[in-house]
């Protein structure tokens, strides 16, 4: 394949940041007119499930880019023509801010992962918002936010809000992170009571904001959350109860992990050279699905969940889809996989749908929770 044997060696010399802002330039460059965008979603556009319901908004496939890859959403229009379900940009914060001092990203290339400690580095949700007024994706656009860096935690609320109030008239969902272990004691919002204050206010917030709009209709923008992997079964409980009595649409399991456990192929040196950050790739595919599968039991379909980490083949999404999730998402996969990623994988469920003798993807979600779920 052109990527695998070419491309990727390319890029794989550059350092992973540099290659990282050169790829998105390369799209948003090469995707830039309708035309070349129309040429590249006759290849890469796949919706061989039908219409997929999820949160009360349509997905042509279940297959999204997860936020991390595009955080100022200025390579989103391109994006969307790879064969992306949904694109989620962010992570958004109220404060421009330029996150963790370089380099903070690195490759872990025999257990395909990613060490980051990007810390939230944006240009500020105001401005993501008016880039993609003029140049919003042609598929479901979620918009992802977290705290400014700046703030204390006891001030987050009202940072949340403010970035909630920016995003609100443009996201077709709402995502809300307090999961990144690169913002100093960020997960501490995981804690209940913070994290129920929190989620109230942004829900309050929504329904104002949902009742004002143009159409007065006051159908609220779906809001979820994107909690961590290390999270113990007790956690789980405590933050599923809190997301159902917020009203939340769904949980994206999971963040990256602290954990190096999983890292069996690279050398330890090589692993503590790196230092702190956020494990993500093939490492957290095992974790993550686990935490998807007992997030399925704890909710009995009262939240949707959308499954991330590790995600590489249709194999590994179908694997999310059984534990419980009814979309995936992928970000370290996209970058050792490459553009063709999203219609390899949608094919390739397509295919395991009809050899499993599912007449329908629905019909698979959860069809493993209690195995997968090691309870």
């Amino acid at each position: 394949m052109l990527y695998r044997s070419i491309l990727r060696p390319l890029l794989f010399r550059l350092p992973p940041e540099s290659a990282h802002e050169l790829a998105l330039r390369t799209l948003s460059l090469g995707l830039k007119s309708s035309w070349s965008r129309s040429v590249a979603e006759k290849r890469y556009a796949r919706a061989p499930f039908g219409e997929l319901r999820r949160f009360n908004l349509s997905f042509e496939n279940p297959v999204g880019l997860a936020a991390g890859f595009d955080k100022n959403g200025t390579a989103a229009e391109a994006l969307a023509a790879l064969g992306f379900g949904f694109i989620e940009v962010g992570t958004l914060t109220h404060q421009p801010q330029p996150g963790n001092p370089r380099p903070r990203l690195f490759r872990l290339p025999l257990d395909r992962a990613l060490i980051n400690r990007a810390g939230f580095n944006n240009h500020g949700a105001a401005a993501a918002v008016e880039h993609l007024r003029r140049h919003r994706p042609s598929c479901v656009l979620g918009i992802n936010i977290g705290k400014s860096r700046a703030v204390p935690l006891e001030d987050a609320i009202p940072d949340y809000l403010a970035s909630f109030e920016l995003i609100h008239p443009l996201a077709d969902y709402i995502v809300v992170n307090v999961s990144s272990p690169n913002t100093p004691n960020l997960r501490e919002l995981q804690r209940p009571h913070l994290l129920n204050d929190l989620l109230r206010a942004l829900q309050q917030r929504n329904r104002e904001l949902s009742a004002a709009g143009p159409e007065g209709s006051a159908q609220l923008v779906p809001l979820l959350l994107k909690i961590a992997p290390d999270l113990s079964t007790q956690d789980l409980e405590e933050i599923v109860e809190v997301a159902i009595a917020a009203g939340l649409s769904g949980i994206i399991a999971t963040n990256t992990t602290t954990s190096r456990e999983g890292l069996l192929h690279t050398p330890a040196s090589v692993v503590e050279a790196c230092g702190q950050g956020g494990l993500s790739g093939a490492p957290l595919r095992a974790p993550s699905t686990e935490i998807i599968a007992r997030l399925y039991h704890l909710a009995r379909g009262r939240l949707s969940i959308i499954g991330v980490g590790g995600v590489f083949t249709a194999a590994d999404a179908w694997e999310k889809i059984c534990a419980g999730s009814c979309l995936v998402q992928l970000y370290t996969g996209f970058i050792y996989e490459g553009v063709g990623v999203a219609s390899r994988i949608n094919d390739g469920l397509a295919e395991i749908l009809r050899r499993e003798g599912f007449r329908q993807l629905d019909d698979a979600v959860g069809c493993r929770a209690a195995e997968l779920a090691q309870v």
